[in-house]
């Protein structure tokens, strides 16, 4: 008995010892780590706008009639003076025959009346000398006179009666030619809402057509109040010209997300809020040599922001809690939060004003679950390649 029990002890000793030099298992695990770096970064404002060629004329008829021919179609460019549609002329060609008639006889009507004038002429003078030698008395010269008066009143008469007739023949022509609807402007067509057979006129609320001249295009963007003062405070210039003139060439971003080829410049600011929507209008001009753009297209204004040698970590590196961000600071393969001030967040980049210097390392990523004085295995990975690696998620 007394032996199993010695032997008992002793296998207790020894399990005791195997414990007690057993090595200790390291608790850090490994996370990826960054130096804080210093970059020169290009950021943008993003703003909707609306797309309008540099003129749009509406196209509308000047005389009443029904359309007998649409030369045309939707998205076709034309230029100026080019026929774009027909309007019935029946009555308009009888009316000018009409006219054309009038002035036929209105200058028969000239030619008698300057006849009647060669005569009393003739008259009156074969009368002077008659009564200058008292051979015939002064009542029968008066009466040929008054006779060579009331045919040149006759023939001024029919002079003008010529030219009221080729009035008449003018603005009926005139109607003709309106009737051929041409296009006032060089661009390209819009909507053709109305057909042939339809009704139209001078006075109709719905124009036949649009054209716009999109060789150039304007788009018009707002800023509301703040983001407007906040623009003027940072664009160089003293007055509104000079900023206007300092400012860089902006992007148009498309519908489907890709980027404009062509750069705009803002031309004109309209420096007066609209009471309705509380903001400022912009106007970006862009040129449009290949027609890609249209009338009515939207889009979005991208506004450059240029940071100089400013210190950026990424994104994955922070986290916010209660309104302030934090990153971990990693010091003697420890990590530790510390509070950074964010300016702005760019291509997955927090861009910093404090909290971090250059060179300083942090921890980059997978974040989620680390705390403050946590020992961790520094695994260095680059930022660009980190930063490029993040997929937008939408």
């Amino acid at each position: 008995m007394n032996n199993k029990l010695v032997i008992l002890s002793i296998a207790a000793l020894s399990l005791t010892a195997c414990k007690k030099e057993a090595p200790k298992q390291d608790g850090a695990k490994p996370y990826p780590v960054v130096n804080v770096e210093a970059k020169n970064i290009v950021g943008y404002q993003t703003f909707p706008a609306t797309i309008q060629g540099r003129v749009n004329n509406d196209v509308r008829a000047k005389i009443q009639g029904y359309i007998t021919q649409v030369l045309v179609d939707e998205g076709q460019y034309v230029t100026k003076g080019q026929p774009l549609f027909r309007l019935e002329t029946n009555i308009l060609t009888e009316n000018a025959a009409a006219a054309k008639a009038g002035i036929g006889a209105a200058e028969s009507t000239i030619a008698a009346s300057q006849a009647a004038v060669n005569a009393a002429q003739v008259e009156v003078n074969k009368l002077k000398p008659l009564v200058a030698k008292n051979i015939i008395s002064d009542v029968q010269l008066q009466t040929a006179q008054a006779n060579l008066a009331q045919a040149k009143a006759q023939l001024q008469q029919s002079m003008a009666a010529k030219q009221q007739a080729s009035a008449n023949y003018k603005g009926v022509a005139a109607n003709i030619e309106y009737s051929i609807i041409r296009a006032p402007i060089s661009g390209v067509i819009g909507k053709l809402p109305l057909k042939v057979g339809s009704l139209v006129g001078p006075t109709d609320q719905t124009a036949l057509t649009t054209i716009s001249d999109t060789s150039q295009l304007f788009a018009y963007f707002s800023m509301n109040e703040k983001e407007y003062f906040d623009f003027l405070e940072k664009s160089p210039g003293s007055t509104m010209s000079e900023k206007i003139k300092n400012l860089p060439m902006v992007e148009l971003q498309l519908a489907n997300g890709s980027i404009y080829s062509e750069k705009g410049r803002i031309e004109a600011i309209t420096g007066q809020i609209d009471a309705t929507t509380g903001t400022i209008q912009f106007r970006v001009a862009f040129n449009n040599p290949q027609k890609l753009l249209s009338n009515g297209n939207s889009g979005s204004i991208r506004l450059p922001k240029t940071y100089d040698n400013v210190l950026v970590v990424p994104e994955s590196a922070t986290y916010e809690q209660q309104g302030i961000v934090y990153v971990y600071k990693v010091e003697k393969d420890t990590a530790k939060n510390v509070v950074i001030n964010v300016i702005d967040r760019i291509d997955n980049m927090a861009l910093i004003k404090s909290g971090v210097n250059k060179g300083e390392t942090i921890v980059a990523a997978g974040i989620g679950g680390l705390k403050s004085g946590t020992p961790i295995k520094k695994q260095p990975v680059k930022m660009d390649s980190l930063v490029q690696s993040i997929k937008p998620k939408f």
